[in-house]
């Protein structure tokens, strides 16, 4: 624990020596742990700033809200058409590149309109493993990543964040609904409202950690495999692929890996 606060204490000596901020919030683990922070130690010099777009459902935006004016935090909320951005919808291997790059450039404006210095977001150490090019994007345009900079693992946020009584220490783990589509597949907000309503779909019927990845007319569920059986009772998977065939999924496929992040990352390697 001793190593855990002298985490913490390195990142608020980082979030002090910026001045002011203005934290791209999704209501996710970790952009709450570090708006939380950043707000003890900089007050009113540090503002959310959250995105609210076809990408992410309506009730992220919502616990975002909720968070904000439980806090006391001033929140600006960014309406963005992702799909508007060129290259975007046709889904390349850098669309996170192209968001992201489009995202912060905004986030970046409002901040030197607010005459705030800095903007920073929430990426950890455990991101540095995995394939994720808006990254590079971040550091192009001088984001700062003070998780990443105080060495906080996501399991390391997760404690801290329950020790501060935040609601999402151990919130799953949610990425933009675009990350469901196979890279090369065409984006749109039809298909994106189609994910959306599935995973809401098992949300309700109980399960926590989910994704539905799209492939054509076909829904891969991923799921945690202890709840595999759950899965299974008629009472579960009658309404559940009834839902998703209505939505307009032809087949209705469980993944036997369970839930992976970041799986669709696996076809750049083939």
């Amino acid at each position: 624990m001793d190593l855990l606060h002298a985490k913490k204490q390195r990142l608020e000596s980082c979030l002090h020596a910026l001045g002011s901020v203005a934290v791209a919030f999704s209501s996710g683990v970790d952009s709450t742990f570090l708006l939380k922070v950043a707000h003890d130690v900089l007050g009113d010099k540090a503002i959310a700033v959250t995105v609210r777009s076809c990408i992410f459902p309506e009730r992220e935006s919502e616990e975002a809200r909720a968070f904000c004016t439980k806090e006391g935090i001033e929140q600006i909320r960014l309406d963005i058409d992702e799909l508007s951005i060129e290259g975007f919808s046709q889904n390349p291997k850098n669309r996170c590149y192209i968001c992201k790059r489009d995202l912060f450039t905004r986030i970046r404006r409002i901040a030197e309109e607010r005459g705030v210095a800095y903007v920073v977001e929430g990426s950890n150490v455990d991101d540095d493993g995995d394939y994720r090019p808006g990254l590079r994007a971040i550091a192009e345009l001088g984001i700062k990543s003070p998780l990443r900079e105080a060495d906080l693992t996501k399991a390391e946020i997760r404690a801290l964040s329950k020790e501060l009584g935040l609601p999402t220490w151990d919130k799953p783990s949610f990425a933009c609904l675009a990350s469901r589509f196979v890279y090369g597949e065409t984006i749109t907000k039809e298909k994106l409202a189609m994910v959306a309503r599935a995973e809401q779909k098992l949300l309700d019927l109980g399960f926590r950690q989910v994704r539905v990845r799209i492939h054509g007319n076909l829904a891969r569920i991923e799921i945690d495999p202890l709840e595999f059986p759950k899965l299974m009772q008629p009472d579960v998977v009658k309404p559940l692929t009834a839902c998703l065939h209505d939505l307009g999924f032809l087949y209705v496929t469980l993944d036997l890996n369970g839930y992976q992040m970041g799986s669709m990352n696996k076809a750049l390697n083939l």
